[in-house]
């Protein structure tokens, strides 16, 4: 059975991607820097039949990172599997984010996602083996408003991606790196992210529960795809920004400020996890879940697209002739 190390474990995509992955034999390194959320992680993943390791550490410090990945080997065996799930962001326009909160939300985002990857290739280069799965968006491709700072990130991580897939094919290493690129998750990120509005923050809709991203990343880990899309708007998001940016970057200007702000009032001196743990166990879900889907079918379509592309072409071809002059007699 895997060892899996997660980042980001304590809460939110990280929390349900621990859930997905807990199983009898299954060996789980968890890292996030909030202890009381790891230790209620560790708690469900051990009920599942996991062994379970936690590592309080803080992903923007490269040192702490190779020491978890040390004693994840020490405690577990050889790494197997390692997932990038861990952020921060702050909402705010971008003239009102001070250079401490923008370099600290890029340094836990961008950097930690850098320093895990690097952590995890030191051990499975020489190994020749072990998959890496990084937690992508649709804002990877396409900036939106009041998330700079995160989009940023999101967007560097996506070059150091194509960069090192380029270079593990270079070097014919049957290490696999991934992607799983998200729509707006309801996740607690929304309650503990610096905010510096007087209304709550909230994921652009449509909404979809963590859990649809657990199993997206699940399945990644356990299949060669070099990208997985999750959710139709994750599509709609990337491609209407290929063909149409200019359109794409009016619409979000109309839309999208007033669509990441809910009707919930906030006091500017809510605490946030920015620079310190919020010293609590969030779980995985935000407040948003009525409405949000439990389910994705473009998902099941991108998993399934070796026997729905053929399908598709053969009834494409079969409605063809139907409408010739040849079919209709």
């Amino acid at each position: 059975m895997p060892t899996v190390v997660i980042t980001g474990a304590s809460s939110g995509i990280g929390r349900a991607t621990t859930r997905r992955f807990a199983a009898p034999g299954v060996r789980l390194a968890l890292i996030a820097r909030d202890r009381e959320g790891l230790v209620a992680a560790a708690a469900e993943a051990e009920r599942a039949g996991a062994q379970v390791l936690i590592l309080p550490a803080d992903v923007a410090d490269a040192d702490a990172v190779e020491a978890a990945a040390s004693a994840t080997e020490a405690a577990l065996g050889d790494i197997d599997v390692w997932i990038n799930v861990a952020m921060t962001t702050v909402f705010a326009f971008f003239d009102d984010v001070e250079p401490d909160e923008f370099a600290r939300a890029t340094a836990v985002t961008y950097l930690g996602s850098v320093w895990g990857m690097r952590a995890a290739l030191r051990r499975m280069l020489p190994r020749d083996r072990g998959t890496i799965v990084q937690t992508g968006s649709a804002l990877a491709f396409r900036g939106i408003p009041l998330q700079a700072p995160y989009c940023g990130a999101k967007h560097g991580v996506q070059g150091v991606f194509e960069s090192l897939r380029t270079e593990l094919r270079h070097r014919g290493s049957r290490v696999h790196l991934c992607s799983v690129h998200l729509p707006g998750i309801n996740t607690p990120q929304f309650e503990h992210c610096r905010n510096k509005f007087d209304y709550r923050s909230r994921p652009v809709a449509p909404v979809y529960e963590p859990e649809v991203a657990a199993d997206a990343i699940h399945w990644a880990a356990h299949h060669r795809r070099r990208e997985l899309f999750v959710g139709a708007p994750t599509l709609y998001t990337i491609w209407g920004n290929k063909l149409a940016p200019g359109l794409v970057e009016r619409y979000l200007a109309r839309t999208a400020i007033a669509g990441q702000l809910s009707d919930t009032r906030r006091g500017r001196d809510h605490p946030d996890n920015l620079f310190e743990p919020t010293a609590r166990d969030a779980g995985a879900h935000g407040p948003y879940g009525d409405g949000a889907h439990r389910r994705s079918p473009q998902l099941w379509v991108s998993r399934h697209r070796w026997a729905v592309v053929p399908a598709v072409a053969v009834l494409c071809c079969g409605v063809r002739a139907a409408r010739s002059p040849r079919g209709r007699r």
